[in-house]
């Protein structure tokens, strides 16, 4: 080999040493987008808010990178970056604090992520090539753990681009955990439980892309014996609680499950002839039994009615609008009462034309007028989907973006209404024409679209409102089912198998997935059966569980090893101290008696004190979290010392008035009035406080000052009853 040979492959291994060394070209999109994400200065309460801060504004959370990419390069002549010497940039001086800045420091100089935007500026800003790879999905590593209580766990985020290369990128991913309570997590992906036992779940985002990391941490407690098996629910409820540990606790007795199951069945109290005819009987089926009486009585109706109502808007806002709330009510409370299929229900609300006369629930459309706010009520009311984000940017914790937004909107691009022989009512139709919307930010037409589905070609004359609800009732749909059980789980059980209910993403997983899908799996076979559907719920030994816990289920939140108790909602709280007090409710426009769960509409909350306090929905919203069962020191006072309360126990002719008057011993009295209330015998140590209060009132006094004495001890006795956190909830 010549000395000439020798210095060329010596020279050609230095060259591709050094080449293989050479930095490779940083890409604005795959790599400095995500450094301001994760540093928070594309948020909404920074420069991603719609008007920008101080002058300079970004997209919400980078899902514009062509225009973050102006913004930052080109805009203001380019006072943000300084390539003769990156590191006076006012984007590094400003981010790092050296310049006064209003989000304080988002950088430290020593950091890698500092270090990448020296190096990109210095590398002449390149936006990238559109031959650059991009991201396709984002992979968590473990995906799946079972941890103990105060356990921890650093999380890997793998980026797979679309040329099949990968990258770590856990430094730069965003990380939350859905259950606060359960556990907490670091900028860097570590995770930190806490001493509470159940499932948790951290949503793991980056640019745009989002996964999941699952952790299961069990109680470890022996589950030795469980409770008998009464239908599938059972099976996947208990061997969940039997994999983590926690024993459940005992059934709950009978006085106990009448009361529960009629105020969820119902939304009233047992009578006292009801609970004592009940806890008699020796029917090994008499759970079984009250529950088809309660579904086949027309309070069930009149309570569930009470319900959608409320979800599908139907409002009384103007004096000419109460014709239509009637019938709308009406048809929603017969709909249930005949037990009529989910998926119709549905699709004859969704897909509603005609007048009120002929066709009660176009008075939806009367709410929801804006092709949008329709879009939006729908995906979120039947398919548990929140689309409101996307309409201005992909969907931060979801994988929807503008152009899903506007394809499935599309569907009610052609919905048009013209005015009705009745004042302030309409005729809602369907206009005649190719069904499109146009997306506001690339200003393109888009086509009706399916969420995750294909964009439709519709003849002029197709309403596409019909198309959308059979896509939406197919068997293999993966929203509806999903959301009605889900919804009606949480109304049973205190708790959604995924919470909130109407919130169904993949960054939120349900809390029994197998549970979830067979109960949606079973209403799909069924027909779309609602009244099936709660059968199987509250026959369940889940649902007959004590709410008392054991040793181990105290902390329980999500398993349903006990029953949670709720607090009655306004209509059913208001009804239940009426039936207390033995009063017969009057509200203008209803006959005398009519239960404020059968009212039609909202206008009866504003002349209603205490509806409006205890916080009836005003039905403006398809969201169930209008309702709310936080306590309030104003509803706290209400029941205290509320003149109208106070009215009603002491009126002439009143409970309280009767009791007095009633010559059987107080024992009995006493007893009534826990059986009407709580469902149960009082227990030897009330029954001597109601009588050492009774005494006490009367003491000295004879005639009609006892009388007066004794009437006041039983208004008192009422009082305190209906004070009772027993009382005020369901249990």
């Amino acid at each position: 080999m010549t000395l000439q040979s020798l210095t060329l492959i010596v020279a050609l291994a230095s060259f591709s040493a050094l080449a293989a060394e050479a930095p490779r070209t940083l890409n604005f999109t795959n790599d400095i987008v995500p450094i301001l994400t994760k540093s928070g200065c594309n948020s909404g309460g920074c420069h991603g808010k719609s008007g920008g801060q101080n002058g300079f504004k970004l997209s919400l959370l980078g899902f514009e990178a062509e225009e973050d990419y102006e913004h930052i390069v080109k805009e203001a002549r380019g006072r943000r970056l300084f390539p003769a010497s990156p590191e006076q940039s006012l984007l590094l001086t400003k981010g790092t604090a050296q310049l006064p800045h209003g989000g304080g420091k988002k950088l430290e100089a020593t950091s890698e992520d500092y270090a990448d935007i020296v190096r990109w500026i210095r590398q002449g800003m390149p936006y990238g090539k559109a031959s650059d790879p991009t991201l396709a999905r984002i992979s968590v590593d473990p995906a799946k753990l079972t941890m103990p209580l105060k356990g921890a766990q650093q999380l890997k985020v793998t980026a797979h681009y679309t040329d099949g290369s990968t990258r770590d990128v856990t430094k730069r991913a965003l990380y939350e955990a859905n259950e606060k309570a359960m556990a907490e997590t670091s900028e860097g992906g570590h995770v930190q439980l806490f001493d509470l036992p159940g499932d948790v779940a951290v949503m793991v985002r980056y640019q745009g892309k989002v996964s999941t990391f699952r952790a299961t941490v069990p109680l470890g407690a022996p589950v030795d014996k469980l409770p008998p098996i009464s239908n599938f629910v059972d099976d996947l409820v208990f061997a969940k609680l039997k994999t983590i540990g926690m024993p459940p606790s005992e059934i709950s007795d009978d006085g106990t499950f009448i009361r529960r199951v009629t105020l969820d069945l119902t939304g009233r109290l047992p009578t006292a002839e009801e609970m004592k005819d009940f806890i008699a009987s020796k029917d090994i089926r008499k759970r079984a039994a009250l529950t088809d009486r309660l579904l086949d009585s027309p309070e069930y109706a009149e309570y569930f009615a009470n319900k959608w109502s409320a979800l599908l808007r139907n409002q009384r806002t103007q004096p000419t609008y109460a014709r239509g709330s009637y019938l709308f009510h009406s048809w929603i409370r017969d709909s249930l009462a005949d037990n009529k299929p989910y998926d119709q229900f549905v699709h004859q609300v969704v897909a509603a034309a005609g007048d009120l006369e002929q066709n009660p629930p176009v008075a939806w459309y009367r709410q929801v007028k804006e092709m949008k706010q329709q879009m939006e009520d729908v995906a979120q009311l039947f398919l548990g989907t929140r689309m409101q984000c996307a309409q201005c940017h992909h969907h931060p914790f979801e994988k929807w973006s503008q152009q899903d937004y506007y394809g499935f909107a599309a569907f009610f691009s052609n919905v048009a209404r013209k005015p009705s022989s009745f004042v302030g009512e309409e005729i809602v139709f369907h206009k005649r024409g190719i069904a499109q919307t146009t997306n506001i930010r690339t200003k393109a037409a888009v086509m009706p679209t399916s969420l995750g589905g294909s964009a439709l070609k519709l003849k002029p004359e197709q309403d596409p409102r019909h198309v959308l609800a059979d896509w939406m009732s197919a068997k293999d749909n993966p929203f509806f089912a999903h959301t009605l059980v889900n919804r009606y789980w949480k109304h049973f059980f205190n708790r959604g198998l995924v919470e909130p209910e109407d919130d169904m993403r993949e960054t939120n997983p349900p809390v029994n997935p197998e549970l979830l899908n067979a109960l949606a799996t079973d209403f799909v076979k069924s027909g779309y059966d609602m009244k099936k559907l709660i059968r199987t719920l509250v026959t369940s030994t889940t649902y007959q569980l004590s709410a008392v816990p054991n040793a181990h289920n105290a902390k329980d939140r999500q398993n349903f090893s006990r029953y949670y108790p709720k607090r009655l909602n306004a209509e059913v709280l208001y009804d239940a101290v009426n039936t207390l007090l033995d009063v017969e409710s009057t509200f203008a426009g209803q006959a005398a008696g009519t239960r404020a769960v059968a009212l039609p509409d909202n206008s009866y909350n504003q002349s209603t004190y205490f509806l409006s306090v205890f916080g009836r929905p005003d039905s403006s919203s398809a969201c169930e979290c209008e309702r709310t069962q936080e306590a309030s020191l104003a509803q706290s006072l209400h029941l205290l010392n509320a003149a109208d309360i106070q009215t009603q126990l002491s009126r002439g002719k009143g409970r309280a008035d009767r009791l007095t008057q009633d010559v059987r011993p107080d024992d009995d009295k006493i007893t009534d009035l826990y059986h009407i209330a709580l469902s149960r015998e009082p227990s030897p140590a009330e029954v001597k406080l109601a009588h050492s209060h009774l005494q006490k009132k009367m003491l000295g006094k004879t005639g009609e000052e006892a009388l007066k004495g004794k009437k006041e001890a039983y208004e008192d006795i009422l009082w305190a009853l209906l004070n009772t956190k027993e009382f005020l909830f369901n249990h």
